[in-house]
Formats: structure tokens, sequence, C-alpha cells
């Protein structure tokens, strides 16, 4: 086998209702029970109908079963399809001449004064109808699928009043139609205040307006929240998060990045899904998360982007048995990146992260942050056949290289 093409081919059968067998391979499973990865060699994984009915040994298949469709691994490394559980995915236009500008000696008070920020990706996302923020966000989609992803989340957030929030996450929920691919989608309004708007009001409008809209047309799965200085405090993240419980919506926290408000405690208190930055989270956040099984979503790429200093505390939480999960960020000021293979090795590189962890992180872990993972994230039977096929050698090759994709073949629920 040629462990150096990366080649990416797309396994697409006619249809997922028969059976597949792919055979001859090294599995990543990722299963509980298993140490590290779960590591099989000279292993198989049978699906049927979408899901997964065997994986592990190929010499313990189930008697009697019989594949119509048989595909030879030659050697190759299967893991889990990767999942980006952290993305703000769907947006207009992009931030290249603020990046020139800050480059130059420009500060983000002088940029922001100038109408940009934050506020110039509203505008334009507002300005963009369904179609086009559809046709925008698709060679960001496509770039992660490129890469072995078979699940992403997509948060709202740029739109900032009613109607753009929810064409925003109109337009996230129509991706998911157009590409194999699973979509989650995070209702993400008390994201920033928009300019000109009062306080007071915008808040009003995310709890009493937005939050009701958007659970009525069925367009979120969770809510999510950005507990800053710069952004809102934690009184008011309990109140959004207070009216998504009323509305049986699970919850996610932007907390600590910048400063430690207690932002990983908050989540915790509330059942969060997971808690994402961290990187001034303290041993009381962290701990607080263990207690409530809040995942750590760490994100490398925003930390790298905005070139942060302060490491998110990654022995704190493995003391804790915190899990830890790992994504892109994807957005336009800062993590405009789609290179979920990159993160990992962000992730080992800037945080000291393990080979296991980076991809535990991306697969598992990160399920687990979506409360996705009894349906996807390891190889294990009822699951969703979701698969990347590599051309590696050994698991530490995805991490360990930068700007190489290895990608033999993608699955997605079976095809």
């Amino acid at each position: 086998m040629d462990t150096h093409r990366g080649e990416t081919h797309h396994e697409t059968p006619a249809g997922n209702g028969g059976t597949r067998l792919w055979r001859n391979a090294r599995l990543a499973t990722l299963a509980p029970g298993r140490d590290g990865l779960g590591l099989v060699e000279t292993g198989a994984v049978a699906c049927r109908d979408g899901r997964i009915l065997h994986a592990g040994p190929e010499a313990e298949l189930p008697d009697g079963f019989r594949a119509d469709e048989v595909i030879d691994c030659e050697g190759r490394l299967i893991t889990p399809g990767l999942i980006d559980a952290h993305t703000h995915l769907v947006y207009a236009g992009d931030r290249a001449r603020e990046f020139e500008l800050r480059l130059a000696g420009a500060s983000y008070e002088e940029i922001a004064r100038a109408g940009g920020g934050i506020a110039s990706t509203v505008a334009a996302t507002r300005a963009a109808g369904e179609e086009e923020l559809v046709r925008q966000s698709l060679p960001r989609l496509d770039a992660l699928l490129a890469e072995g992803v078979t699940t992403v989340e997509i948060k709202s957030g740029y739109g900032l009043e009613r109607g753009a929030e929810l064409t925003q996450l109109r337009a996230a929920r129509r991706l998911g139609t157009l590409r194999d691919v699973s979509v989650t989608t995070t209702f993400l309004g008390a994201h920033a205040v928009p300019p000109g708007t009062d306080r007071t009001e915008y808040l009003r409008a995310v709890i009493e307006e937005m939050l009701p809209a958007v659970a009525a047309q069925g367009l979120a799965d969770a809510v999510d929240g950005f507990c800053e200085g710069i952004a809102f405090t934690p009184d008011e993240i309990a109140r959004v998060f207070e009216a998504a419980r009323r509305l049986g919506l699970p919850v996610k926290l932007h907390a600590d990045q910048l400063s430690n408000l207690g932002g990983a405690a908050l989540a915790a208190a509330h059942g969060a899904l997971s808690a994402d930055h961290l990187e001034h989270t303290d041993e009381a956040g962290a701990a607080a998360m263990a207690g409530a099984g809040t995942v750590a979503m760490l994100l490398p790429g925003a930390f790298y982007f905005i070139r942060e200093t302060r490491l998110p505390p990654v022995e704190l939480f493995r003391r804790h048995g915190v899990p830890m999960a790992l994504a892109t960020d994807s957005n336009p000021g800062t993590s405009p990146l789609t290179s979920p293979l990159l993160v990992m090795n962000m992730a080992a590189t800037l945080f000291r992260m393990t080979v296991d962890e980076c991809l535990a992180g991306v697969t598992r872990e990160a399920a687990r942050a979506l409360g996705r993972l009894g349906e996807t994230g390891t190889l294990e039977p009822g699951k969703s056949c979701d698969l990347a096929v590599w051309n590696v050698e050994r698991p530490a090759e995805l991490v360990y290289r930068m700007g190489f994709n290895p990608l033999h073949a993608r699955v997605w629920r079976g095809k």
C-alpha cells in the first residue's frame, strides 16, 4: 500500500440500505473498555442500513455475515468520522482587510470604531439572503468534509436580530441537505450586542422573541452564549440559559477565553454540554465541569490567530477527569480555519495534548460535546456508520503532519 498518496476517494454505493464490509484494516475504535484509541489490528467494520454491525477483529465477524459489497482497505487505518463540534460556518463576507490592518498596527478598538470587527460580519450577513449564505458557506463545509468530517456543529450569532438569526439557522440546516453530513445547529443570539442597540432591550429580545421562534421552528439543537467582559455577564447568560431550559434546549457556553468570570462553573451549574475556549479557567471551574459532565471544548485555532499567551489548563482537566474536545472554531474574525487535521497538530504543539487526546478530541469527545455520543464518535455496533479511512501507517501521523491530507475515503451513514 502507498501510504503517501494523500488521495481522497469517496465511496458512493447506490444506497445505504444493504450490507457493506470494510476489511483488512487497522481500526482506532475509540470505544470505551479498550485501552487508548482502542486499536485493533486486522480489523473489520460491517454495516447494515447505515448502522455498524461489527467493529473489531475481522476473525470475530458475526457467523453467517455476508456483505453486498466488500472493500479491501489494504491495511489502512479506519477512525470514526471526524466531528467539528464548534463552528460559526455560516456567514457572509470576510475580515481579510482587518487582518491586514492589524498587521500594520491598527488596534481592535480602532478597527471597531471604523465599522469593522463583528459589526462588519453582522452587516454582511444581514444583507445576504439564505441562498447567498448557503453559497458562501458551502466551500467552507466542503473543506471540512475533505478532511474526513462527518458531523459538524454550526452556530448563528452573526444576525443579532430575529429575522437574520433565523435565516442563519435555516441556511445551516440547508447545508445538511446539500452534502452527506450530519449538521447540528446552535442558536447564539447572545453573541454580542448589536451596535446602536440598547443592551437591556436586546437581551429581552433574545429571551422573549428569538429563542421562542427558534424553538417553535425547530431550527436549533442547542443554545450558546458568550460570557465575557466584551460580551455578556454571568447573570445575563444565566437568564438566557433558564429560558433555553424552559424550551427544552440544552446549552453550551463560550467561557473564560479572555478573563475568568466563572464561565466554566456557570456552564456546569446549568448542565451545559460543553464550555468552550477556557484559557482562564481555574481549578474550581474544572472541578465543577467534572461534576456536571461538561466537556472542555478547546479551540487552538483562535488561540493561535489572536496570539493568546495563556494556555488552557489541560493538566487541570486531566487531573479532574474532564473530557477534552477539539474544534476549528471556524469563523471570520478569530479563527478562519477549516482544517481539523491542523487543529490536532496545534493542540499537540501548543497545548501539549497527546496523540490519543487529540484524536479522541475530534471524534468521541466531540460527539459527547454535542450530546451525540450515542449516535456517533466511536466505532461500536448500533452507531451510525461514519468512518474516515486514512493512508497512514500509525495514528500519530494524523496529528504530526501539517498541510498534508491523507484521507483515502470518507463514509457517512454507511455510504
